[in-house]
């Protein structure tokens, strides 16, 4: 159940894996239940995306201290600078374990989709990206943000890792999941896309 056969031509998104996201020690209002539980299965994807030769792309919220550039409905979790994915801060950190190599790529974004007010498509389309596989949190926002983006925006192929992503509970998440596979998205889980 293999994404592609030309692993040149795939990337891999992986979206949100920082600390206030996935870390419950980080004590942020933003951690995402069972966000913490798929850090591993990421970090194993990441590991086999890198063993094909997949281009990996590290995809981060990094935010002004005084939320001049989150959503309108998060600004006022930023008053007193106690914001979430601030930069520099320690929870704009990607979880243990998790690590930007050299050839991988870290693109900050503001917004849910990887895709909205980036430069990502115009990377991934000069480094020959046909294929976008997703992996990261959290399900009904920056994933499905992202994936819809991508389909929208003509790649081949579109793959999200279904037990490498997570949303606050299994409900919300296999919802989210269904509505994805319903525009062609492919949803194998970590196993079924390594083999």
């Amino acid at each position: 159940m293999a994404a592609t056969g030309n692993w040149s031509e795939t990337v891999m998104l992986v979206l949100d894996m920082q600390k206030d996201f996935v870390d419950p020690a980080m004590g942020s209002p933003t951690l995402l239940p069972g966000g913490e539980a798929v850090t591993r299965t990421v970090t194993e994807a990441v590991a086999v995306a890198r063993e094909r030769g997949i281009f990996v792309v590290w995809v981060v919220r990094e935010h002004d201290p005084a939320g001049r550039d989150v959503e309108l409905f998060r600004r006022p979790m930023y008053s007193g600078g106690k914001g979430a994915a601030v930069k520099g801060h320690k929870g704009a950190e990607l979880a243990d374990g998790l690590v930007i190599k050299e050839g991988d790529y870290k693109l900050v974004k503001t917004r849910f989709s990887a895709f909205f007010a980036t430069h990502l498509d115009s990377v991934l389309k000069t480094h020959g990206v046909k294929n976008v596989v997703v992996v990261g949190v959290q399900t009904p926002n920056c994933i499905r943000q992202t994936v819809y983006d991508a389909v929208a925006l003509d790649y081949e192929k579109v793959t999200v890792l279904i037990d490498a992503t997570a949303a606050a509970s299994p409900d919300i998440h296999l919802s989210n999941i269904r509505d994805m596979k319903t525009i062609g998205v492919d949803t194998p889980t970590l196993e079924e896309w390594r083999h």
